[in-house]
């Protein structure tokens, strides 16, 4: 049964120019629902339907209910990489806890070189003129020399908070491989929010495999960047999430979780 949806919404407004970033729309809004301090704190039962969420962006990323799999949504198709690694459609029906999604509009365009890693493509958008005070969504396309992703099992209650649950997490590994890389960059002042830094999650080419990014070497990737100027944080109305203790600093929890 779907939660009582979310009715309390914050919208941060932001606004900057800075040099080799050319500014966004104020249509162009990062949407998301809950906060990762509470899916950390082991909040999974699900708040909004897929098919709210799709309504909310084309793009994004997020996990289900119960935790069960890794959200990616891509060209308006909205699927679950499971704890066997293969990716699958949702229905809209479905929920989620956690998620984030935008309407992607590339606004920059890159072509990566040849064996880029994750370390590296930091320093490279770095270099780019980026804010590092913006949300920016990331679409990497192309072949890949590796990637190295996970999911999470499906959880049952009581549930166990996210740090546990990813000691057992089932890990992928792709070689040569064709796929894209969905994901945002969140400023550090969204610390306990959402995750702070880079967060890409990946899906093959034939939409049959994927998960959450551990690491990768790209081959022939274009990546394309969109900067978002608004930030949208829907917040669940459960009795759950109105009594977790979110004054709680869980960030060395997060570093363990995004490895």
């Amino acid at each position: 049964m779907v939660k009582r949806l979310i009715v309390a919404t914050l919208i941060i407004a932001l606004s900057a120019t800075t040099i080799a970033i050319t500014t966004a729309t104020a249509g162009e809004v990062l949407h998301q629902v809950s906060t990762i301090d509470a899916l950390l704190a082991g909040l999974y039962d699900g708040v909004i339907p897929v098919s709210k969420l799709k309504q909310q962006g084309d793009f994004g990323i997020g996990t289900f209910d119960s935790l069960d799999g890794e959200m990616i949504v891509v060209d308006g198709q909205v699927l679950r990489v499971s704890a066997d690694g293969r990716a699958r459609v949702v229905a809209d029906n479905e929920t989620t806890p956690f998620a984030s999604v935008t309407h992607f509009d590339a606004e920059q365009q890159l072509q990566l070189p040849a064996d880029t890693t994750l370390t590296s493509l930091k320093t490279l958008i770095a270099k780019t003129g980026l804010s590092p005070n913006l949300f920016h969504a990331f679409h990497l396309k192309g072949s890949f020399n590796s990637v190295a992703t996970r999911s999470v099992p499906r959880q049952v209650k009581p549930y166990t908070p996210l740090v546990e649950v990813v000691k057992s997490q089932p890990l992928f590994n792709f070689e040569q491989v064709e796929g894209v890389m969905v994901g945002f960059y969140c400023p550090a002042y969204v610390k306990g929010i959402n995750v702070p830094g880079y967060h890409l999650h990946f899906l093959t080419a034939d939409h049959s495999a994927g998960g959450h990014v551990l690491s990768f070497s790209t081959n022939q990737v274009t990546l394309e960047i969109d900067t978002l100027p608004r930030f949208d944080l829907q917040l669940p109305m459960t009795q759950q999430f109105a009594q977790v203790d979110l004054k709680r600093d869980r960030q060395h929890e997060l570093k363990k979780v995004e490895q």
